[in-house]
């Protein structure tokens, strides 16, 4: 046994977050917890890490298990270049090889010293046990595998996306290679290379696996054995997620039936014990099952399975056929082409679901039909009668409560109206009245669906709407665009949403739009071939077209030096973009600032003016870099 947790518990002052939680690790084991937001799952992680301290209770570890643990936070050396930032995986590796070039210096003059030979040997074996001679090799097939190119090894951490220091600090963590990964979130910001990547990577892993996800595709293909927070309790569960879908059904069946038929019992004992208890005749039977009715446990009356949130969205406006068509779209970032020649028409009532790998121009595509960006070339045309909602990575909120956003959209609304209605969206209780600007990502993509059902739109462009949703939520998130009649464009990674709307797939490749049929031909594509076409076709240029090529080097290398100098800017416009960002978070915490709607307002729109800036300059950099490669 890895880790043993024996009664342990959890409170912050009179709020018990967890208690009573009983587990085993063992080796080899593949564990998956799930649970609503605020559950206590990431509590967990901290109390196994350390970084809390358990109430009560017991957590031992095995004496010589090393353990790993990715956090939602990074904790990366920002000044660091990337290659440097894998380098001090293997920092005790260095030191051993400084030191034996040294010791072996010193026994050309000292051959037998016996405490020399001693170390050199101690020294040797750790070098060997981490195969430390390979260390430019698997630091590169790592960073390979996590989806970072040769050029962007000297990218300096403090300029990566929160999506690139989320890969890092995974591909740092598999290079360490522990007894037990600890995981929180890893799927998040991944693409869909990288995601399939990392999976295949941690089926064939050697050692332990905990992991906190909400990814249901990851849950059904990593891990065997699933623990649910909920309610303060731990309960296991072996298989998969979709095994404990079943058991977890099944479990509450069972529950249910026994309580009633506990409730059928008590009550036929209780109906005896009052038609016979002042009857002579029978007092001493009907005392009897008096005494057996207090003595009797009752099952617990089972709670809903948790499919927690139900609401819908529809529309009013039936619109005309072709409600978007595009037309020689060119979409750019900056001074990069990312899309280009792109043709579509969407008809009433169609999905398309739009993917590709990070950087390949999905965000800026959707901000360019939206209207956020200008595009470089082309038409985009929403047909009459088009009533639009989006949904943003970045979701922005106001300085008002949760029941003011909502009451503001419809004011003639009771409290009471407002307050049902937020609840279909989980909030309920004092959660109604939150400060917007307090709210979690989760909270504020809940609080945006909530507007959007109110808007009553006939066609809804989605950029990424599942994420930071608990695996609860983005269920009932899915069921509702499931059903949904009107016409929707998204981008996604997230598998269970893309097979669920059972739509086609147009997936970003070398700039251009390839259409799938549906998410079935989308998986086949991806297993047969793989989606990273701009490089092939590059290649296959290059061997097409050599003496082109050829005489053309110098107008190449002049071009070659022009890019590096843009991703140079780039670098520096993204962590002014950065500090800006971060200070406007902070001014927000401005009580000043806060009671002032105007400057509120104003500071929002600064705020969205400047993510939208940052991910067009994460696309070019991205684009500049498969530029160079190619």
């Amino acid at each position: 046994m890895l880790i043993t947790l024996e009664n342990v518990g959890k409170s912050w002052g009179i709020d018990v977050i967890l208690q009573k939680i009983n587990a085993v690790v063992n080796e080899g084991d593949r564990i998956g917890i799930i649970g609503e937001n605020g559950a206590g799952k990431t509590t967990l992680l901290n109390l196994l890490m350390g970084v809390l301290e358990n109430d009560e209770g017991e957590i031992i570890f095995d004496d010589n298990a090393t353990v790993g643990y990715l956090r939602q936070m990074d904790g990366l050396n920002l000044e660091n270049t990337i290659y440097q930032e894998m380098q001090t995986v293997y920092q005790p590796v260095y030191d051993a090889i400084n030191e034996c070039a040294e010791i072996e210096k010193q026994l050309t003059v000292t051959p037998d010293d016996s405490a020399l030979i001693e170390r050199h040997h101690s020294l040797q074996n750790l070098i060997y046990s981490k195969d430390g001679y390979n260390t430019d090799f698997l630091i590169k097939k790592m960073l390979g595998g996590m989806g970072f190119k040769e050029e962007e090894y000297t990218k300096v951490v403090k300029v990566l996306s929160g999506g690139e220091r989320t890969r890092l600090n995974l591909a740092k963590l598999l290079l360490e290679n522990p007894d037990i990964l600890i995981l929180d979130e890893p799927t998040n910001h991944l693409d869909f290379d990288t995601l399939v990547w990392l999976e295949d990577y941690l089926i064939s892993y050697k050692g332990a696996i905990i992991a906190v996800s909400h990814d249901r595709f990851f849950l059904d293909k990593v891990v065997k054995k699933i623990w649910e927070v909920e309610d303060t309790l731990l309960t296991e569960y072996k298989g998969n997620y979709s095994a404990f879908d079943v058991q977890k059904q099944e479990k509450l069946k069972v529950q249910q039936r026994q309580y009633e038929a506990d409730l059928e019992k008590a009550a036929k004992l209780q109906d005896y014990v009052d038609r016979n208890l002042v009857r002579a005749s029978t007092t001493k039977m009907a005392q009897s099952r008096r005494k057996q009715l207090e003595k009797m446990e009752m099952t617990e009356k089972p709670k809903p399975l948790r499919v927690p949130l139900k609401f819908t969205f529809d529309f009013d406006t039936k619109p005309y056929d072709e409600i978007l068509t595009i037309e020689n779209l060119t979409v750019a970032a900056g001074n990069r082409t990312l899309i280009q020649d792109l043709n579509v028409v969407v008809r009433r009532s169609q999905r398309l679901i739009i993917a590709g790998a990070n950087g390949s121009g999905k965000t800026t595509l959707i901000n360019t039909i939206t209207g956020k960006i200008r595009p470089k070339a082309g038409r985009i045309k929403l047909g009459q009668g088009a009533v639009p909602a989006t949904f943003d990575q970045h979701i922005t909120v106001g300085s008002s409560s949760v029941i003011e956003t909502i009451w503001a959209l419809r004011p003639k609304w009771t409290q009471l109206e407002v307050r049902s209605y937020l609840a279909r969206f989980g909030y309920r209780g004092e959660d109604v009245f939150k400060e917007c600007h307090t709210l979690s990502g989760g909270e504020r993509a809940r609080l945006r669906f909530c507007e959007m059902s109110l808007d009553r739109a006939n066609i809804m462009f989605l950029d990424e709407p599942t994420n930071h949703l608990d695996i609860y939520m983005r269920r009932a998130v899915t069921e509702a665009l499931a059903k949904y009649e009107g016409t929707i464009l998204v981008v996604t990674h997230d598998r269970f949403l893309m097979q669920q709307l059972d739509c086609p797939i147009m997936n970003i490749e070398g700039g251009k739009g390839v259409f799938y049929e549906n998410f079935d031909e989308f998986m086949a594509k991806h297993k047969s071939e793989g989606f990273n076409t701009k490089q092939s076709q590059s290649k296959t240029e290059k061997q097409d077209k050599p003496n082109n090529y050829s005489a053309n080097q110098k107008e190449a290398r002049r071009q070659a030096a022009a890019d590096r100098l843009r991703m140079r800017e780039c670098e520096r416009d993204i962590e002014r973009l950065q500090e800006e960002i971060d200070g406007y978070n902070a001014d927000m915490q401005n009580p000043q600032i806060t009671t002032d709607p105007a400057k509120m307002a104003d500071l929002w729109q600064k705020l969205e003016s400047a993510n939208t800036q940052l991910d067009a300059l994460y696309e070019e950099w991205a684009i500049l870099g498969e530029k160079l490669e190619n």
